[in-house]
């Protein structure tokens, strides 16, 4: 059999999109759960890839809940910095390719232009510094490891994100707020996944930076996807935080990789799986 690559985090968007668009690129692939490898277990990481040999790894498992991790910082640090980093060991010691994803968290938004690979981290959250961390670690140990820095991003495939939030709001009769004075850079999933599979393929290492170009406020964003959905935008309730405006969008110095996000959104609408968006949300222009 053709040697595998190999996708930890089963049950979670990255993963299921890796599952879905390795399939359709023909390649070779397994995705495991955490209980057929716990990435924060070292004898765990050891047997699973002893056992299937894969050409590389990508590690797409973690803590994922921003605001929890303020008050679980053990469990966070475990899945995001001592997960990867026993990846990136037995990676290195075995001559594999490796990927794992980092956040435009590890920056606290106070640069005053958009980050690039360059710049240095300087999180303002626990889950930002667990994810600052985790790429400090893995390249200290895998110089030749690949961390992708991503935000914000949404699907197609599964209803956890912010647009199907806010669409499913709408759609109900709701109003929604969203904050005015934080900018990102929302990224498509596909475009996501199909970049970072194009990066490991060509043997690219290091930080690189992966989102879609154009970036925006939560509000802004919100008032994007309620338009595209056949929406009111003014149903878009913006309003301000109690600190200074951040901004943690990104651009690269390596090369933009991703299409606009008006682009995005647009296809957001035409490849979704959700029913009722099918139904009553498509693209109005």
């Amino acid at each position: 059999m053709a040697r595998q690559l190999l996708i930890t985090g089963a049950t979670g968007t990255l993963g299921r999109a890796l599952n879905r668009i390795a399939e359709l690129r023909g390649l070779e692939h397994r995705v495991t759960t955490r209980a057929e490898l716990d990435i924060a277990e070292p004898s765990s990481v050891q047997a699973a890839l002893e056992r299937s040999r894969p050409w590389a790894v990508i590690n797409t498992a973690g803590y994922v809940r921003v605001a929890d991790a303020e008050r679980e910082p053990e469990r966070c640090f475990r899945e995001n910095t001592e997960g990867a980093v026993a990846l990136a060991k037995l990676c290195a010691r075995l001559g594999i390719p490796y990927v794992t994803f980092s956040s435009d968290l590890v920056f606290d938004g106070r640069l005053g232009r958009a980050y690039v690979e360059t710049d240095p981290p300087s999180p303002a959250c626990v889950y930002g510094a667990s994810k600052a961390e985790a790429e400090r670690q893995v390249l200290e140990i895998y110089p030749d490891a690949l961390v992708v820095r991503t935000s914000a991003f949404f699907g197609p495939w599964d209803q956890y994100n912010f647009v199907y939030h806010t669409l499913s709001a709408l759609a109900s009769g709701h109003a929604v707020r969203a904050c005015a004075d934080c900018i990102i850079s929302p990224t498509y999933v596909p475009d996501l996944v199909n970049a970072a599979l194009d990066l490991l393929i060509d043997g690219e290492t290091g930080i690189w930076h992966l989102a879609n170009q154009g970036a925006v406020s939560w509000g802004e964003f919100a008032r994007m996807a309620a338009e595209r959905g056949g929406f009111d935008p003014d149903r878009i309730v913006l309003h301000g935080t109690e600190r200074t405006p951040t901004s943690t969008a990104l651009a690269s110095v390596r090369g933009e990789m991703l299409p606009g996000l008006d682009s995005a959104l647009d296809r957001f609408f035409k490849e979704t799986e959700v029913p009722w968006v099918s139904e009553t949300a498509r693209p109005s222009r």
